[in-house]
């Protein structure tokens, strides 16, 4: 889905993408978090799952050659409809995974040009705040971070999400919770979420699971 929003943008004059394009789109070493090797048994079986739920439609314009197109959002086809700047953040979230403001701001590339940091919060907001409910969450900040990471909602709800504000330290608070976890604490939180995710993008690609 994160590829067909993109070339949409980048690259009009190839879209819709054949399956071919769009085996070449997911595997792209660029842009992409995580980078994928996947063959086009994976990504035609992803496409019909995707077609069958209404969320991608098979065009073939009279040739042979059967070429796809999202209509997750933005058609006359959607519920969803994005200012520019939200589809971008949208897309991003799809094919980086979770990332700050800043670095939604640095990837932006061709998709948007975001005038300033403010510009990606203001859209954050907007669609933490959707009426039918909110598209992405707030994450806990991660160690070493500045700023609370967004993750996107489409494949269900994130485990850890963030509150308005962290929890100041107490002189009454008891000790274990105000200090900081090991190294080895962190390490398998990350390996968890990480876990978490390939199971999630798995699910979605039709990937049998162990």
């Amino acid at each position: 889905m994160g590829c067909l929003m993109e070339k949409a943008v980048v690259t009009p004059d190839q879209y819709p993408l054949s399956l071919n394009a769009l085996v070449n789109a997911c595997n792209q070493k660029s842009s992409r978090d995580p980078v994928m090797n996947l063959d086009p048994g994976v990504v035609q079986r992803a496409v019909n799952d995707l077609v069958a739920k209404r969320l991608v439609m098979v065009q073939n314009f009279g040739s042979r050659v059967d070429k796809y197109q999202q209509r997750l959002c933005n058609t006359q086809f959607a519920q969803l409809q994005f200012t520019p700047a939200e589809y971008a953040i949208v897309c991003l979230l799809f094919l980086r995974g979770p990332q700050t403001p800043g670095e939604l701001k640095a990837h932006s590339g061709r998709l948007h040009e975001f005038k300033d940091l403010s510009e990606v919060e203001s859209a954050l907001s907007s669609l933490l705040d959707r009426p039918a409910g909110p598209l992405v969450a707030r994450l806990p900040r991660e160690p070493r971070r500045k700023d609370h990471a967004y993750a996107h909602l489409f494949s269900g709800p994130v485990e850890s999400v963030a509150r308005d504000e962290e929890q100041p330290e107490s002189g009454g608070a008891p000790a274990s919770r105000s200090t900081a976890p090991s190294g080895l604490a962190e390490l398998e939180a990350r390996v968890a979420r990480l876990e978490r995710e390939l199971a999630s993008l798995k699910e979605a690609l039709g990937i049998a699971t162990e």
